[in-house]
């Protein structure tokens, strides 16, 4: 069963091919521990897509992931600092398969001038995080009496007849 407690891991990284395999080892093991089996093939695919193509294209080697489970979505960021790595043109085929394995992509530029690619899972139907009911709090400090507890006739009675049938049945 899933947890719906939200969670949050990072990862810094410098790229290479040995790494390639190892950083999708380390994501696996932590969406074991969130016990997110169904999500780790994609998410290691998509991760392994974006790495070879960092290590492909970028001078820059050094990149930081994230990834974020909400209960519902499993978000996974990749940001690198490399301003020569170009999204719309050296990372082309790689962000076509992402989109095509995921519900949801993107990139975007901070502030610092670095780039970030992330990818989203959902939870599909069958797999939703349950809601857990919780029981109300008592509120009312005296018990009422249950209305069939009081005879019929004394509720179809006068006013008065309803103050006796209570003070009766306490």
């Amino acid at each position: 069963m899933k947890t719906a407690v939200p969670c949050y891991y990072h990862l810094d990284v410098e790229v290479s091919p040995e790494r390639v395999g190892q950083v999708s080892r380390i994501l696996a093991a932590h969406l074991r521990y969130w016990d997110l089996d169904n999500l780790a093939e994609p998410v290691c695919r998509g991760a392994e897509l974006l790495l070879r193509a960092i290590h492909q294209h970028a001078s820059d080697k050094h990149t930081s992931i994230e990834m974020w489970w909400n209960g519902q979505h499993l978000i996974t960021a990749f940001g690198d600092d490399d301003p020569d790595l170009r999204p719309d043109q050296d990372l082309r085929a790689c962000l076509a398969d992402i989109a095509a394995m995921s519900d949801g992509w993107g990139c975007c530029a901070s502030d610092s001038g670095s780039k970030i690619i992330w990818f989203s899972q959902r939870a599909r139907a069958g797999q939703r995080v349950p809601l857990v009911p919780t029981a109300p709090a008592p509120t009312l400090r005296q018990g009422l009496p249950v209305p069939r507890d009081i005879p019929v006739v004394v509720l179809a009675g006068p006013a008065g007849a309803l103050d006796d049938a209570l003070e009766a049945s306490r």
